[in-house]
């Protein structure tokens, strides 16, 4: 807490007598309609009559690393428009042309030599439009949102690129389709503008519009771009087909009639995107195709609770800043949209001598999203979706029939944010509802319907000097006795924890309601320091994982952070920033649960390394979860350090090495990883990258599993030894910027070997070994025939419990090869070949054999799939 008093001082005394924020001449470029003149030719060459309309603008500055010096080289360019498109053209100086840096790579990828634009047409000092050419002609692009803080590289639009190297240097002409850009009706315009460059030899930065480095934020800060007049709105109408076949092959199980060996489908469907007006876009899908062309990657979960996965289809993307609402930690959020579209949630017991087959995922039958932002700072966003039911397929001598497994179910968001104040403040909502139709009573553990609502605010002031923000958030789920019960014992909540005095499992009620929020002040901009203060809650009744995503709920939390940056270089080094932490916990019985201190450094040298440090020292931490229900439990008082080392990223070959290293007293647990990655580009158009991971987990007190003997509940624990070892390979071969092809593979390999077996005597013991009491020989032994262990607690010759064996060895290969061709903009030719195997393994083998018998010794699951898309816009 001393932490959070002396973070409050600093910040009362910043804001009574701290520095003002400096003002910041705006820069102002004029454009020019083309009017009767033709529009120039997309060649990368600037000898067009219709460039001599307007005036060059330059005077670029450098921000990085010595920031408002001048730049190596300069750079200056123009910007004329007609009714269809914004054209900008480039001169990019380099005295030394034969020095320009050329790396292919797929869109998106910003390597070599590059510049940048970036545009906010609707001027609210928070979003912005982003455009980067790479001299080798590569694009990237990009929707940036909360004054820069967010940068969404997955939004693709259609524009138009030519590059070219002369004596001078190099030269760009980019193309901009109106319709792709949003921007207000008014007969006269003005539009925020920045361009950036990026100087590859010497990892310089320059800017046309200055931005100071500790600037309160990057879109409020940028440039003006005048002489917008008669602008006609675009309403943007565009249809994208798809057509899709897809073979997979697998082994043959004998006997079994739905793993024949190989599958074979086609599928189409539709994409839609109608402007609405050009402020407000309405986004149809059809029968999509919601396929990763990436898998997610492996992971073993010994602690019982969900794992987070980033989203990556294309339709929930798109303007996903609208429907964003993180009310806590990071990955709190009432919107998680890989709720919508995963797996069946029923399983059937299948009989014996039956078989079964279970879709994979749920069918999103169809979806449709209103989203955008208007001229007058209203965000909108209201999102339908509806998934079809999903059968199991049971078969049993010889007849088949089929089980529901998940119900016609209705996913509704809306969204509304207003800025206003001159675009310093924001006060929003947001509302979701989960609705299905469960027909059957064997569908009677999942929710009938899930509710949520929450509000938001922020106020900056002081030109954005300091802010204070904050969310509130309510949830009601209602279902059966059965959902709702099953809801209270989950490992979000554990009502049924033995030594909860404020919480109870009622098995009668039908509905649950909780809330929760954040409340966070600081100083965001000016000088070298930074710091903040949060307060979090999330009530034991709060659930949102219907359609959100929350961890666990039952937490109070407070947060102080204080921070230093440098903002010019010294000595051997362009940047350093410094940061300390601190948090602590309490669950709402007012037990003391955590006290976390943090400290941190990010250095990134002369020499282009980076250098990474943190330190993280945990005096007191209890688990209200570990034992999955029973009591809480203390951990020891632990010590977590880290070092991460990333060399020059300008090099063809480059590396970088992280080692984590977690030790508690007196040796209860401890942690350690290390990872490697290796890339080397031999060639602008290829580049191979591996990087191997090993980990090893040492837990004296690992949880296991719960029993009974007679009445009373056993907690049981025993000493985990876990390694884990894994690497990812990939490689990009760039033919051309629009002809691609990618590999991604990992082979990961984890094994865990229990021993030390005990049960829970006294959970908040401080020192660890009087937490528990070790079976002795006498007291347990294992069967090999049953494999598993029998516990005779008193030693009376009958086995009063039996464990499982624990022991695990699990092994999985991913892979995925992709060509991918832009044959027209926006219209795309995928090739994939998907590759996969998961295996259990033996767990008294050594990792490298495993890894070896396993995947090279088994008959991999492999999918060829064929998919054509065509963009038209009308």
């Amino acid at each position: 807490m001393n932490c959070l008093k002396v973070s409050l001082l600093l910040f009362f005394f910043q804001l009574s007598f701290g520095q003002q924020v400096p003002k910041i001449a705006k820069k102002i470029y004029t454009t020019k309609s083309l009017g009767t003149l033709p529009p120039p030719v997309l060649d990368g060459i600037l000898n067009d009559e219709s460039w001599n309309i307007v005036d060059w603008t330059g005077d670029y500055i450098e921000n990085l690393p010595d920031e408002n010096t001048e730049p190596i080289e300069q750079t200056k360019f123009k910007v004329i428009y007609d009714k269809e498109f914004i054209y900008f053209g480039f001169r990019c100086y380099d005295k030394d042309p034969k020095g320009i840096v050329k790396r292919l790579s797929r869109r998106d990828g910003f390597e070599g030599d590059w510049l940048e634009i970036n545009i906010s047409s609707h001027y609210d000092q928070l979003t912005a439009f982003s455009f980067a050419a790479s001299v080798a002609g590569v694009k990237s692009d990009g929707f940036i949102s909360d004054n820069g803080k967010t940068w969404e590289g997955n939004w693709n639009p259609i524009w138009y690129l030519k590059t070219n190297i002369d004596e001078k240097g190099w030269t760009a002409e980019i193309k901009i389709p109106l319709s792709q850009l949003k921007f207000s009706d008014a007969p006269e315009q003005i539009w925020g503008l920045q361009s950036t460059r990026r100087y590859f030899r010497t990892e310089e930065r320059s800017l046309w519009q200055r931005i100071p480095l500790d600037a309160p934020g990057w879109v409020s800060e940028f440039g003006e771009l005048h002489g917008l007049v008669g602008l006609s709105p675009k309403r943007q109408i565009e249809m994208q087909p798809f057509v899709l076949s897809k073979l997979e092959t697998y082994p043959k199980e004998e006997g079994n009639p739905f793993k024949t060996g190989h599958d074979f489908t086609i599928n189409g469907g539709l994409d839609a995107k109608i402007g609405i007006t050009n402020d407000l876009t309405l986004n149809l899908t059809i029968n999509p195709d919601f396929g990763q062309v990436e898998a997610d990657p492996a992971a073993i979960v010994l602690d019982g609770f969900q794992v987070f996965y980033d989203e990556r289809r294309p339709f929930f993307v798109e303007n996903r800043n609208i429907f964003n609402y993180t009310f806590a930690d990071d990955q709190d959020n009432l919107f998680y949209s890989r709720r919508i579209g995963r797996n069946p949630n029923g399983q059937p017991n299948l009989p014996n001598g039956a078989f079964m087959s279970i879709p994979l995922n749920t069918t999103i039958l169809g979806a449709a999203k209103f989203s955008g932002k208007t001229k007058n700072g209203w965000s909108i966003g209201l999102l339908e979706s509806v998934t079809g039911k999903e059968y199991a397929k049971i078969q049993q001598n010889g007849l088949t029939r089929k089980e529901l497994v998940e119900p016609l179910t209705n996913y509704l968001v809306a969204r509304a944010q207003k800025d206003f104040n001159h675009r310093n403040s924001y006060i929003g909502g947001i509302f979701t509802a989960t609705n299905r139709n469960l027909e059957t009573d064997f569908l009677n553990f999942m929710h009938k319907s899930a509710y949520t609502a929450g509000i938001d605010f922020m106020h900056n002031w002081n030109n954005r000097k300091y802010y204070f923000k904050g969310n509130a958030v309510v949830s009601k789920v209602d279902g059966s006795e059965e959902a709702i019960t099953a809801t209270q014992r989950n490992m979000t909540h554990l009502f049924q924890r033995t030594d909860a005095g404020h919480l109870q499992v009622d098995t009668k009620r039908t509905s649950l309601t909780g809330t929760g929020g954040k409340l966070e002040i600081g100083k965001a901009s000016v000088g070298n320091w930074r710091y903040k203060g949060s307060f979090i809650w999330r009530s034991p009744e709060l659930e949102l994982n219907d359609i959100g995503f929350l961890r666990q709920a039952d937490e109070i939390k407070q947060n102080a952070y204080l921070s230093y940056e440098t903002l010019k270089p010294f000595g051997k080094f362009r940047k350093i920033t410094t940061y300390l932490d601190e948090t602590s916990n309490f669950d709402f019985e007012g037990n003391y649960n955590k006290m976390q201190y943090t400290l941190g450094a990010d250095a990134v040298l002369k020499n282009n390394w980076n250098l990474v440090i943190s330190a993280i020292y945990k005096p007191v931490n209890y688990s209200n979860s570990i034992l999955q229900g029973g009591p809480r439990f203390r951990y020891s008082e632990d010590f977590f350090k880290s070092i991460s080392i990333t060399s020059d990223s300008r090099k063809k070959f480059r590396y970088n090495f992280t080692l984590y290293d977690n030790q508690a007293k007196n040796n209860s647990f401890s942690y350690s990883e290390i990872n490697v990655g290796l890339i080397y580009q031999p060639i602008n158009a290829f580049t191979l990258s591996v990087n191997p991971a090993f980990s090893s987990n040492k837990n004296k007190l690992q949880y296991v599993t719960q029993t009974g003997i007679n009445t009373k509940i056993r907690y049981i624990t025993a000493n985990l030894d876990q390694n884990t070892l894994s690497a990812s390979i990939r490689f990009d071969y760039n033919i051309n910027p629009n002809l691609t092809i990618q590999y991604y593979g990992q082979p990961f390999i984890s094994r865990g070997r229990y021993n030390q077996f005990n049960k829970v005597i006294n959970p908040i013991a401080q020192y660890y070994a009087d937490r528990v009491g070790i079976f002795n020989s006498n007291q347990i032994d294992f069967n090999e025939a049953e494999n598993r262990y029998e516990v005779d607690e008193d030693v009376n010759g009958t086995i009063d419990y039996t464990i499982h064996n624990p022991d695990f060895l699990f092994v999985q290969f991913r892979s995925n090869m992709v060509a991918r061709w832009e044959y027209i903009p926006g219209s795309e030719i995928y090739l994939v070949w998907s590759q996969g195997i998961t295996s259990n393994g033996n767990p008294n083998e050594n990792l490298v054999s495993e890894l070896d018998s396993q995947i090279l010794g088994r008959k991999p699951v492999n999918t060829f799939l064929i998919k054509i898309t065509y963009r038209l816009s009308l």
